[in-house]
């Protein structure tokens, strides 16, 4: 019999681990988590958060067969698959915004059932569509009368201060989130806050405080001798302190949250409107016809033509795009439609990385950004002209998402082209739609080719040749 060995970003929890094994997704629960675990499912919360979409589900497994590939685990769990795992990098303000509330819900739901959170991570928060939903049964625990909220630190590093960095200071968290997995420091965090926060008592009460305290750093717990924090919080108290955290988080918005480059492009873009419905035609009936369940949009901007291919029969869209305002958009449209589409930031020219512990925790984008269709429209000459990346290098790697899809070629006569070349010298003598139709027929079948444009933009749809 072979033994399930956890997956590799499954490894911090003592009491337990997830599994990817046989094709199914195992959690297994430990001797030293067995008991909590056991207390939790009693009360019955996790079925009422489990129906209500709030937490992942979960089947204890019965089956020896099974659970012989697991000897050491006490209990052992089988969830769903989820269809794609994000990182709180990747997610615009909205998005962190919608998870941090989701979880402050939970932990006082868990309240009132005399339950708590053992962390407050916010890798322990996927999205299923546009809903977040919670997937570590474990964190959950009974609660103890008088307990602090051991949780605070990391819950203010991982969701609070990336917010307040990006309400209050202007600066998106995604590339620094990205360099510091556990968020944003809660001592930088108060350098870079501007003076007149400090007038602000949740300002004081969850930054600046523990910061001139250092809550939470290594230097602090050897000051005291390695003792646990002392103290004591009601109940009440710690309804409070979650209900004004939720409250404040709520009414956060990034700070100069106005129309960026490329966030009204759906509506203010170059095309007249008999053109922009030819683009939509063309997704549309590639949609329609291939059906993909999972669909990468390559440069998903406000999520247009994401939604357009949902419509026509794909069954989820996985979104990309570097501007925090077009993200914005497009979560907005995700979540008022409820529409299985997740738009993410990404910087094609540098995406998220597999890092962590032992370099293998958190899997990057290369491992996870696979469908079974791809769109990529007005998306690669920002690649080609706006990188600098070879024109058959780009094409490769949006073929690389998928073995069927639709790339639309921009030529330099193009407005926009034209803009990003008015500042710089033109040295893309290559690019060109010969050029273009040369490297993607050298990997791929071209089935069709669409003008959309009088400008000479052209939608190619290609099948990958079999590897």
């Amino acid at each position: 019999m072979t033994f399930a060995a956890p997956i590799p970003g499954s490894f911090r929890d003592p009491a337990g681990a997830v599994h990817d094994w046989d094709g199914k997704i195992y959690r297994t629960v430990s001797r030293c988590g067995a008991k909590a675990y056991e207390t939790v499912r009693e009360t019955g919360f996790l079925d009422q958060m489990i129906e209500q979409g709030r937490v992942v589900g979960l089947r204890e497994v019965t089956s020896p067969a099974i659970l012989s590939a697991f000897p050491d685990a006490i209990h052992v769990l089988e969830h769903p698959r989820l269809k794609y795992i994000s990182h709180p990098y990747e997610w615009c303000f909205q998005q962190l915004q919608d998870a941090a509330l989701h979880h402050l819900q939970l932990m006082l739901d868990a309240l009132a059932a005399g339950l708590t959170l053992s962390d407050a991570t916010a890798y322990n928060i996927q999205f299923v569509g546009s809903r977040p939903i919670f997937i570590d049964h474990l964190s959950f625990r009974p609660y103890v009368e008088g307990e602090l909220w051991l949780g605070h630190n990391q819950f203010c590093e991982q969701f609070l201060n990336p917010l307040l960095l990006s309400a209050v200071c202007g600066i998106s968290f995604n590339e620094w989130y990205r360099g510091r997995l556990e968020g944003i420091p809660t001592s930088a965090l108060a350098r870079l806050l501007p003076t007149r926060a400090r007038l602000s008592f949740r300002m004081n009460a969850h930054v600046f405080l523990p910061a001139m305290l250092g809550k939470g750093n290594q230097s602090e717990a050897v000051a005291r001798g390695g003792q646990k924090r002392k103290g004591s919080l009601s109940r009440m108290g710690y309804e409070g302190l979650l209900r004004q955290l939720r409250n404040w988080i709520a009414s956060l918005t990034p700070k100069d949250a106005g129309a960026t480059v490329w966030s009204d492009y759906a509506d203010g873009n170059t095309y007249a409107e008999t053109e922009r419905k030819t683009k939509r035609h063309v997704v549309w009936d590639f949609a329609s016809w291939t059906r993909p369940s999972v669909l990468i949009d390559l440069g998903c901007n406000s999520g247009d033509f994401s939604a357009t291919a949902i419509d026509a029969g794909a069954k989820r869209v996985i979104g990309y795009d570097f501007d925090h305002g077009a993200l914005a958009a497009a979560w907005k449209r995700a979540r008022a439609g409820d529409l299985p589409f997740l738009p993410l930031f990404l910087d094609a020219a540098n995406p998220s990385p597999t890092q962590g512990w032992a370099q293998q925790e958190r899997q990057g984008f290369e491992a996870r950004a696979k469908g079974d269709a791809v769109i990529a429209l007005a998306f690669i000459h920002h690649l080609v002209i706006g990188k600098n990346i070879a024109l058959h290098q780009a094409i490769s790697w949006i073929v690389g998402r998928a073995q069927t899809g639709l790339i639309e070629f921009v030529p330099k006569s193009d407005p926009t082209v034209q803009a990003m070349l008015a500042h710089r010298e033109d040295i893309f003598d290559t690019y060109t739609v010969d050029a273009f139709r040369a490297h993607l027929s050298g990997i791929a079948t071209i089935e069709n080719e669409t003008a959309i444009s009088s400008s000479g933009r052209i939608i190619f749809e290609y099948r990958a040749h079999a590897k």
